[in-house]
């Protein structure tokens, strides 16, 4: 059960699951109404109306860059309301003095101390994400494996950078390049094929997944570094190329084999499990 289940408990939250951007937004009216114990909708309307005012005055972001979404309102009507996703919802609980709100609140100091830590010493960082996967029963193996990954993963990610490559949309245009090129699908359609929605694909990875993903971008950093990529353009022709030199190494495994490197085996819990298999 997460911090949110916890504080929410069995209290309606209205929400909705962008597709698109694969993220989660939250009413903001509703999340108010139960922090701040409002008897009625038009209070908890008031409330937010009051807090979003002296937000605004104080330059804070999280409200100018609140969405809007038509969302069923109490009278079953589709109407539009303030929505937040995660990060902003976090945000705005800071804004709120409740008891209920506290959890959360311990929590954020919590996670920004810890981040602190891992800024002075990376290696904490490590151990963290090591003991992270422990309890989630990874094997060894595993995790030797998918910290390999990341390694070759940031060294990309360091390359794309200093070559003029710096937005997380164009980040994530050359991972799926790189991805959908040895891969022979997306990254979102390797992800539905797992059952997955806000979980990182790469934790849910088989060995050999996670084994083909980092040759497909070591080879997309060398052969950027070889042909001095630069810009958004160069570095998607090293990515189709560093893709492709794994996409040649699967199939040629696969033949030998017989099994298919790319599976929708992951490590959802079961009653995620169970929903999959009754959508198909």
């Amino acid at each position: 059960m997460t911090s949110q289940d916890k504080l929410f408990k069995q209290q309606k939250v209205r929400t909705h699951w962008d597709e698109k951007e694969e993220k989660w937004y939250f009413s903001v009216v509703d999340v108010i109404s139960i922090l701040t114990n409002q008897p009625t909708f038009q209070g908890a309307r008031n409330y937010w109306k009051v807090l979003k005012s002296r937000l605004l005055k104080e330059g804070n972001e999280t409200v100018t860059n609140c969405n809007r979404l038509k969302l069923v309102a109490e009278d079953g009507k589709m109407r539009m309301t303030d929505v937040a996703d995660t990060e902003q919802l976090l945000r705005l609980i800071q804004s709120i003095p409740s008891p209920k709100a506290e959890p959360f609140k311990l929590w954020l100091a919590k996670v920004g101390y810890e981040r602190m830590q891992e800024i002075a010493d990376p290696e904490q960082g490590l151990d963290r994400a090591r003991e992270n996967w422990r309890k989630l029963g990874r094997s060894e193996k595993w995790i030797q494996q998918r910290m390999t990954g990341q390694d070759t993963r940031n060294k990309l990610t360091d390359y794309w950078k200093e070559s003029g490559v710096e937005k997380s949309d164009e980040f994530a245009f050359l991972t799926n390049i790189i991805h959908t090129e040895w891969a022979g699908l997306s990254v979102k359609k390797h992800k539905d094929l797992k059952g997955l929605k806000t979980q990182n694909l790469r934790d849910h990875m088989t060995e050999a997944e996670l084994i083909f993903t980092a040759l497909a971008e070591l080879s997309t950093r060398q052969i950027a570094e070889t042909d001095r990529a630069k810009g958004l353009k160069q570095n998607a022709t090293a990515g189709m190329k560093g893709g492709r030199i794994a996409k040649d190494a699967r199939l040629a495994l696969e033949n030998k084999t017989g099994r298919k490197v790319i599976t929708g085996e992951n490590f959802l819990p079961p009653v995620y499990e169970k929903k999959k298999i009754n959508k198909k």
